[in-house]
């Protein structure tokens, strides 16, 4: 049962399932995603209550250990951590699909700006792919991973009992103390205000593993023009995933640590005034001046004010 009110939609990420919005809530300690599949429209019971455990996501991989290398044509490589303690059976069957060349020339199919990027159906359409178990598996869940911005998670029709090979990862939305119910439990709400994420699908889906370098990359393919569908107007693809080992880089969960090594610093900008004063007075001296024209103010293609509150997906 739902006990108070949040702003955003609660979405299940599958295949043939249909996501449906809400009103507002605040995040409550019972809440979890609701399960919306073509037949029925019932909300996830309270069994499945986020409890307070150590959130084990930002957990940094030990030298020589095995990581996701996912290569984004046109873009570049994500890397991810995995968590077989927490996800044995989900983590084995994406690396084994990866080193198998199954992801490889695959596109995401689905993307929702403030929510997530989904792929890993070789039809291409949602409705697609199977694991290495059969068609479906039960991956289960773990309290210790949720649904942080950068997690990996699997797509399901209605349970984890459902999995296959298509898998999502998380973007989400960034939150305020207030937002959090005071029996939120402190574990999580900690991680998600530091992280963002999307808290309403913990507890229904598998998350195995999360992103730990090239988090920008995921964030800018989460703004890519989308149709009706969510689908990309112009593919984006999966140029190949590889099981690599660990090779010792720096660890980048936050979306803020791309945002940081992107800005100039102090050093750097007293630089370039310097530079640009130099510059200046020459110009003065030769008599001649650049000229530049002002830029036109850049438009989105997509507008995406209300994704996470009216996101449909199939």
């Amino acid at each position: 049962m739902f006990r108070k009110a949040i702003t955003a939609a609660l979405c299940s990420l599958l295949a043939a399932a249909a996501l449906s919005s809400c009103g507002e809530k605040n995040i409550s300690v019972s809440e979890n995603a609701s399960q919306t599949t073509e037949a029925s429209t019932s909300a996830a019971s309270d069994s499945s209550e986020v409890v307070n455990v150590e959130v084990m996501n930002f957990t940094p991989p030990a030298d020589g250990e095995e990581v996701i290398v996912l290569t984004v044509k046109d873009y570049g490589d994500i890397r991810i951590k995995l968590f077989p303690e927490y996800a044995e059976k989900g983590v084995e069957n994406f690396k084994t699909l990866a080193e198998q060349g199954y992801y490889n020339g695959i596109i995401f199919h689905r993307i929702i700006n403030n929510f997530m990027i989904q792929g890993g159906d070789p039809t291409g359409t949602g409705r697609g792919g199977e694991s290495i178990y059969g068609a479906k598996f039960d991956g289960g869940v773990d309290p210790h991973l949720i649904h942080v911005g950068g997690a990996v998670a699997y797509a399901n029709s209605g349970s984890t009992a459902t999995d296959g090979s298509q898998f999502y990862i998380v973007t989400g939305q960034t939150f305020t103390e207030e937002q959090f119910a005071p029996s939120y439990p402190s574990f999580s709400k900690e991680a998600y205000l530091k992280a963002g994420g999307y808290p309403w699908l913990d507890g229904g889906y598998t998350v195995f593993g999360q992103v730990f370098d090239g988090l920008d990359i995921v964030y800018k393919l989460q703004q890519v023009p989308t149709d009706a569908n969510d689908k990309p107007l112009t593919d984006v693809v999966i140029e190949s995933m590889k099981v690599e080992k660990y090779d010792g880089r720096a660890m980048k969960w936050y979306i803020s640590d791309y945002i940081a090594a992107e800005e100039p610093s102090s050093e750097d900008a007293s630089e370039d005034e310097t530079s640009s004063e130099g510059e200046t007075e020459a110009a003065g001296q030769t008599g001649t001046e650049d000229e530049t024209e002002p830029e036109g103010e850049a438009q989105s293609e997509e507008d995406t004010s209300n994704a996470s509150s009216e996101a449909q997906a199939q």
